[in-house]
């Protein structure tokens, strides 16, 4: 879903002889949506003569290049990009008409807004401002860069055109429905005060709004252009990872929670967990009762980047895999104007698999209904690009309603995580697959097919108690030396067409496992009925490819203690 705005802009001579403010707004379609709306508004130096044609070049420059550049690249880096290129030739451009006593000299200020998910960025340098008026209270975005007060101004000293190298001021924020964003020359601004601002920004529509700004500024003495550019946010794009991180940059973590605190509307009911990098709470949203979980950083690792990162990256993937269908995972919820960084989810009451499975024993057909749950949840993952990468019981909650849940996306890898969780080697050796601990990157990567050999070693600890190559230290390639044991020779009442099922699914060679989840989910849904063929045995020189050499070595070492044997002991008939 892209912005839904309503946009004005206007720009007047005044008592100048000629208009050298322009301004844009660029609302592209399809995919260039994505990179959100650009608006730009440059007031021209008048003194060089050439003010109006740097205020248009700038603002075309910009406006029209934002979009060609790579969606990966942060707002922030592709505005100064932008900018910057554009100052260096404007720069050169004035260079090469020095020489002529009668050409102009063309330099502009530019302040420019993106619009982007639920964030903006702004990239300013020189005189023109930008304004966010916010249920009723009106802020200056930017800093004028001149020498001193609008009333003593003195010059610029900062101006696009002046030097080779530009310093650009950037800045973000969130943005809310209702918000409304200005920008304005100094025609406008040096006229008029804040509180004008915000009594025009009540007006019904953005045109309103504008043309008051306008028609005010000229009336009360404005002895410059008049500017402006107006921009309404009435319904907002989908959120953005971006949004997720540069909520995490800007917000502080929130002090150490107790019950009976209050944080933007949710009351801290217990701190149900601590493991020295994340704390959970459980909370309660007074405006509906609902309860919640309240994930943050934990204090000592507020100041962590990295850590941050992933937990920002970790909220827009809990909100972007359950935002359509949430059957058997957690469904997130995006944080209502939030004053601290933290996550939340719905709360769910249960207990984890890990914990049952040491109080109880399931049934077969339990164990087989709850490992159909769990795989299509993990194929609804797999279908949006996520690997979970953390399998386990301890990750497989059992709720109150009979359902079960798939918790804990802190390392799941989207396509889009930041780089230290990508190199991460993260997950629980013991449900890793073997080629995990391969030395070759590219056998040593996360996939989809290694969630699936993790549930497998999942579904045959719940069958059985216990784990299929036992308790795997990191790196311990010698317990994938033997095939797993069939679950039906530790337990009975597990039929064979299951024990298929489960060494299909932990085999040790890639090659004989479940290519998807569908594949598991059908299989165990026709049981019986449509039974899959013993999974052979992995020869020996995959198990243990040093085994033959040991083997061989074995072998020559006997034959030639035989040979001596022969030389030195049996009788010389010759002699």
């Amino acid at each position: 879903m892209s912005f839904e705005l309503d946009v004005a802009c206007r720009c007047e001579r005044g008592p100048r002889e000629r208009l050298e403010d322009f301004a844009a707004v660029v609302a592209p379609q399809g995919r260039d949506a994505q990179a959100g709306v650009i608006a730009a508004l440059a007031d021209g130096v008048s003194s060089g003569g050439g003010g109006l044609e740097a205020a248009q070049a700038a603002v075309l420059a910009v406006t029209g290049d934002y979009h060609a550049a790579p969606i990966t690249w942060d707002t922030s880096v592709t505005l100064e990009r932008l900018i910057g290129s554009f100052n260096a030739w404007l720069t050169d451009h004035n260079r090469r008409r020095q020489p002529f006593r009668d050409a102009p000299i063309a330099m502009t200020t530019l302040t420019t807004l993106v619009l982007r998910g639920h964030g903006y960025s702004l990239a300013h340098v020189g005189d023109s401002r930008a304004w966010l008026v916010r249920q009723g209270d009106c802020v200056q975005l930017t800093q004028d860069h001149t020498m001193g007060g609008h009333e003593f101004q003195n010059g610029l000293t900062r101006a696009l055109g002046a030097e080779d190298a530009v310093r650009v001021d950037h800045s973000e924020g969130d943005i809310q429905i209702g918000d409304t964003f200005i920008l304005t020359s100094d025609g406008v601004h040096g006229a008029l005060r804040p509180k004008q601002f915000r009594e025009l920004a009540r007006l019904a529509s953005a045109q309103a709004v504008c043309d008051g700004l306008i028609d005010k500024a000229l009336a009360s003495g404005g002895r410059d252009n008049a500017s402006a550019l107006v921009i309404r946010i009435m319904g907002l794009a989908e959120a953005e990872l971006a949004d997720a991180q540069r909520r995490s940059r800007l917000l502080p973590v929130p002090e150490r929670l107790q019950a009976g605190d209050v944080l933007d509307g949710l009351k801290v009911l217990a701190l149900v967990a601590n493991n020295g990098v994340h704390r959970v709470c459980k909370v309660q949203r007074l405006s509906d009762g609902r309860f919640l979980a309240l994930k943050t950083l934990h204090p000592s690792r507020a100041s962590d980047p990295e850590e941050r990162a992933m937990l920002a990256h970790e909220a827009w993937l809990g909100a972007r895999v359950t935002e359509r269908d949430a059957r058997g995972l957690v469904r997130s919820h995006e944080p209502d104007q939030p004053t601290a960084f933290y996550t939340l989810q719905d709360w769910c009451d249960g207990q984890p698999l890990g914990l049952l499975i040491r109080d109880k024993r399931f049934d077969v057909t339990e164990v087989v209904h709850g490992a159909i749950e769990i795989a299509r949840a993990v194929g609804r993952l797999h279908q949006h690009g996520v690997v979970h990468r953390d399998i386990k019981p301890d990750n497989l909650l059992l709720g109150e309603d009979g359902q079960w849940h798939l918790l804990d996306l802190g390392v799941a890898l989207s396509g889009k995580e930041p780089e230290c969780l990508k190199s991460l080697h993260a997950g629980t050796p013991s449900y890793m697959n073997p080629e995990q601990w391969s030395d070759d990157p590219q056998l040593s990567r996360a996939h989809a097919g290694s969630d699936l050999f993790a549930l497998g070693a999942v579904l045959y600890e719940w069958l059985t108690g216990r784990l299929p190559y036992g308790e795997v230290e990191p790196y311990q390639m010698g317990r994938y030396r033997r095939d797993p044991t069939p679950p039906s020779r530790l337990r009975p009442d597990v039929p064979i067409w299951l024990d298929h099922i489960v060494l299909k699914a932990v085999a040790r060679d890639p090659k004989q496992r479940f290519e998807t989840a569908e594949e598991l989910v059908l299989a165990l849904e026709r049981g019986a009925s449509r039974p899959l063929l013993a999974p052979g045995s992995t020869p020996l020189v995959q198990r243990d490819p040093a085994a033959v050499w040991r083997l061989a070595l074995g072998v020559s070492l006997l034959f030639n203690l035989l040979l001596v044997y022969w030389l030195v002991f049996l009788p010389n008939r010759g002699g």
